[in-house]
């Protein structure tokens, strides 16, 4: 009987990009390696429980859902979550930050502390810098102040992020529109008094990603399927997303879509360039448009 894995999903460490493993492994990922799986073919998508305790009743979630949890589990992981803003009272230190992930697409958000830069590597930020820190609550208030004074969201789409990143421009213009954007926001009034303003220091994730020379994608897999095999090589990691070179093109891979299966190795030495999962083809931003249809 084949040996069978489950994916925890992506993970940064200060080596890079990891993907995890049930039991605490992980396998790095640096560009040029082999990533090839396949998906055990009796297989089902189970959900993956919340706050690392396991769903009770192993509960079936849909290929395309990006948190692997069935509404019980998803209910209890948000009960308790700075993201969904459910609790007031965390008494750690808060920063509030400006992401920039291309042209005109920059965000305001919140991240502990004592994170570090984690939670922007996870999004895929290509660039950030720090804009205040406080506590929980005048970060919250900060970044709602920000949203409405600067027209600045809390979130872009990963199918946004995705499009540009083959076509970024340099670092001085990275920088140049955070630093503008920091400015506007430090000269605000209503600025939390208990909130202290944080000098402005671009950092840039371009050569961290791997972003330099990267081809514009082909497409995007939209789900993993019971059967499916997934071949490649590691182009660009950014946020939870692989940028792979394979039979079919450049393919972006959102590894969330792999956790709650059980995945194998594929058979036979020609699988690491095979895809044979539902993949969406892309047109770039310069096209207008996404394409409905498989390819």
């Amino acid at each position: 009987m084949a040996r069978v894995w489950r994916c925890t999903g992506l993970r940064w460490s200060e080596d890079g990009p990891l993907l995890g493993w049930a039991g605490g492994r992980g396998s790095p990922l640096p560009q040029g390696k082999v990533v090839a799986f396949g998906v055990v073919s009796e297989g089902r998508r189970t959900c993956v429980g919340a706050r690392g305790n396991p769903c009770p009743v192993r509960a079936g979630v849909p290929g395309r859902s990006i948190g692997a949890r069935c509404e019980e589990c998803a209910r209890l992981d948000r009960a308790h979550s700075v993201a969904a803003d459910t609790i007031a009272d965390d008494p750690r230190p808060y920063h509030v930050y400006l992401a920039w992930f291309g042209p005109a697409q920059v965000k305001v958000g919140i991240t502990a502390v004592e994170r570090g830069s984690a939670r922007l590597l996870e999004q895929g930020a290509v660039c950030f810098g720090w804009l205040g820190r406080g506590p929980l609550m005048a970060t919250r208030r900060a970044e709602e102040m920000l949203r409405a004074a600067l027209k600045v969201p809390d979130r872009i789409p990963y199918a946004e992020k995705r499009l540009v990143r083959a076509d970024l421009p340099g670092v001085e213009e990275r920088v140049g529109e955070l630093a503008e954007l920091h400015g506007r926001a430090l000269g605000l009034a209503g600025w939390p008094e208990s909130l202290e303003p944080v000098p402005f220091q671009a950092v840039d994730h371009f050569g961290v990603f791997g972003l330099g020379g990267l081809p514009a994608a082909d497409g995007v897999v939209t789900e993993l399927v019971a059967g499916g095999v997934v071949g490649g090589e590691v182009l660009a990691v950014a946020g939870p997303d692989l940028h792979l070179a394979t039979g079919r093109g450049t393919v972006v891979l959102d590894t969330r879509l792999m956790t709650g299966w059980e995945l194998t190795a594929p058979v036979g030495e020609g699988a690491r360039d095979v895809l044979t999962v539902p993949v969406r083809e892309l047109k770039s931003p310069g096209d207008g448009s996404v394409q409905d249809g498989l390819f």
